[in-house]
Order: structure tokens, then C-alpha cells, then sequence
């Protein structure tokens, strides 16, 4: 089975974006030359996977950070390919999960999208939630999570903090206990 790692950074108040999508709040804290064990974490990554308005966000920068590592874009729309490592797709998350393993894949970055991560939520599929306190309260925006009536018990691997108030937190989706 590919695990599924939800790395994201959110604000105190549990939100990844403003509510028109942006995150111009994170720049002070990645101006500061702190790595936040990013590069580490990347390097551990054999795809990733994110929804379409997280894709529009990395296309605005002109040129495709990461085309060392296949990546899957959940969309229902046309859009332009930045890189041949990017496929879009319509699929539902289970399938293209499913179709990862059998590639190979071990391991796999979920990226932003509170809409995406909680479809991956609802269907079990993430295993591992990385999430990057950054001390700023926006007030609103875009949630953590979108709504979903899934629980999920979590175990803490690691809480982390930095010099400037950043805390790195990584918890494993704990297993169900067994039905006798």
C-alpha cells in the first residue's frame, strides 16, 4: 500500500490559504532560510498529489518546481501541463492510490487543498499527517479541512518547534482496533 503523507502548513486558527487562496502570510516565515526538514521530507517522496487550485498557485510561478517526481492533479477541467512528470486526472482518489502501488510508488506528498485532503480523509487514505503550525492567526480562509464526518485517531511520531514559533507536527493515522 503507498502511504499517503499530508504535509501542509496552516495557520494557528487551522487554516493553508486566505480565503481568495493565498498564502503571501508564509513568507516571513520562509524568508527566515529555516529548511523546516523540507528537503529531507521531499527526498523521501516518490510522487505527489494535489487538487487543481494548488496546481494553479505552482503554475503562476512560471516554471515547474518538481519535475524530479511524477506528480497527479485531481481536476475535472483542461489545464495546462507544466511538465511530462504531471498528470491530470479525474480519477477517484482510491484508484489512483491503488494504481501508485502498482507502479511502485511507497510513498506519496498530499499537498494543500483542505477539498482534496479531506476526500483522501474520507476514504481512509491517508497514513501519515505532517502539519506545520505557523503562528498567525487569519481570522478565515481556507480550512485545514474541508467538512467530513469521517474520525480518525491519530498517534504523535514528533512535535518539533523552531526559534520562531513554527511547529512541526507529525502524527500516523493509529490503527483500528481489531474486532473479536
Amino acid at each position: 500500500m503507498t502511504d499517503v503523507v499530508y504535509y501542509v502548513a496552516s495557520s494557528l486558527d487551522g487554516y493553508i490559504a486566505t480565503p481568495d487562496g493565498g498564502v503571501d502570510w508564509l513568507n516571513p516565515f520562509q524568508a527566515s532560510g529555516e529548511d523546516y526538514g523540507f528537503v529531507e521530507f521531499y527526498s523521501s517522496m516518490d510522487g505527489l498529489l494535489m487538487g487543481s487550485r494548488t496546481y494553479e498557485v505552482a503554475l503562476k510561478q512560471g516554471h515547474w518546481r518538481a519535475s524530479d517526481k511524477p506528480s497527479w492533479v485531481f481536476t475535472h477541467r483542461d489545464l495546462p501541463l507544466a511538465d511530462p512528470s504531471v498528470t491530470l486526472t479525474s480519477e477517484d482518489p482510491a484508484q489512483v492510490i491503488e494504481s501508485l502501488g502498482a507502479r511502485g510508488l511507497k510513498r506519496v506528498w498530499l499537498m494543500g487543498g483542505g477539498e482534496l485532503a479531506a476526500s483522501f480523509r474520507m476514504l481512509g487514505l491517508i497514513s501519515h499527517y505532517m502539519i506545520a503550525i505557523i503562528p498567525v492567526v487569519l481570522g478565515k480562509g481556507i480550512p485545514l479541512f474541508a467538512a467530513a464526518s469521517r474520525q480518525d485517531t491519530l498517534r504523535l511520531v514528533e512535535a518539533k518547534p523552531f526559534p520562531n514559533g513554527v511547529i512541526q507536527l507529525n502524527y500516523e493515522l493509529k490503527p483500528e482496533p481489531k474486532k473479536r
